[in-house]
């Protein structure tokens, strides 16, 4: 684990609250979506298409996604990035979550472009979101929340994207 990921293991280990699973106890459902927003327009801007968006997911953590479509990337692959409702959290990936075990095999298997993932981790990043690798989401749930029962084995994914 490289000192960054120990950094945003650290952040997700703050971010837990037991008390609030779906949502952090000062959430403002309106500045989130004016967030989901800029990113949209951002990347329309960024990959010049049209991004679908889903926004206020219910009985779940992830508050939305935007999606780059594979006519606009330079492998062919659609881009997905889901956005928590806890901490201004970002997942990004290819196709869609788990489709491949992170952003660097798809870079490996061709399906995705570093350059793309660049654009849409420096929007990220300069709207203020934090940028949480999949393969670190995929840890072992090790917190202190009672995750949903019919959660086989408990991720962080599941803590701070998945359904409740």
């Amino acid at each position: 684990m490289t000192e960054s990921d120990a950094d945003l293991l650290a952040l997700l280990r703050k971010l837990d609250d037991p008390e609030w699973l779906e949502w952090p106890q000062h959430y403002n459902r309106g500045e989130t979506s004016a967030l989901l927003g800029g990113l949209v327009t951002r990347l329309e801007g960024d990959f010049e298409a049209h991004c679908m968006a889903e926004q206020d997911t219910q009985d779940s953590s992830e508050y939305g996604r935007v999606v780059v479509p594979g006519d606009a990337t330079k492998c062919g692959t659609r881009i997905v990035v889901c956005v928590s409702k806890l901490g201004s959290l970002a997942l990004v990936c290819a196709d869609n979550p788990g489709a491949f075990l992170g952003t660097e095999e798809a870079q490996a298997e061709g399906e995705l472009d570093g350059a793309d993932l660049a654009k849409v981790n420096r929007a990220l990043v300069e709207l203020g979101y934090t940028v949480v690798a999949e393969e670190l989401l995929e840890l072992d749930y090790d917190g202190p929340s009672r995750l949903p029962w019919h959660v086989q084995r408990p991720s962080w994914w599941h803590r701070f994207f998945g359904t409740f």
